[in-house]
């Protein structure tokens, strides 16, 4: 009889490194292909655009660009983050694991969280960007994602 070796658990294996390619379900291909789109209208329209002449409609299309790219980001560094400390932390925990976040748990607080830098740039552009300003920003963001964590369950 042969033996087979197996991997240790904590092991991190090729194809847990392409989940920032592929993710299980429609709502990370949506994710993936609403990002690349983003990536593209925004380098559009920075590279053959000047903010005199696109208007405030063009304003407006930069700056959701600028979202929906920031929300797939980040909602892949949250999902691939949570899967890799669940995999690292395999190897020290012995009773309970690490369940790694959901892929829409992800998305939901990277919705939040791509506010800020929208946030951020909006207000430097009509202002001016102080302490105080980054402090209620913060206080937003804590107390939404918060509400996020206590509404999904």
């Amino acid at each position: 009889m042969k033996r087979r070796l197996l991997p240790p658990r904590s092991y991190i294996r090729y194809s847990d490194c392409l989940l920032l390619v592929y993710s299980e379900g429609m709502l990370g291909k949506v994710v993936i292909v609403s990002v690349v789109l983003a990536f593209a209208a925004l380098a559009l329209l920075l590279t053959t655009t000047e903010p005199a002449a696109i208007g405030p409609l063009g304003i407006l299309l930069v700056f959701i660009c600028m979202y929906v790219s920031v929300l797939g980001v980040l909602t892949f560094l949250l999902y691939g983050g949570s899967r890799l400390v669940g995999k690292i932390a395999a190897s020290f925990t012995v009773r309970k694991p690490i369940q790694p976040m959901k892929f829409r748990r992800a998305y939901y607080f990277s919705s939040v969280l791509a506010l800020a830098p929208v946030m951020i740039v909006g207000m430097q552009s009509v202002g001016g960007v102080g302490i105080y300003e980054l402090l209620l920003i913060g206080i937003f963001e804590l107390i939404a994602c918060i509400y996020i964590a206590k509404r999904i369950r």
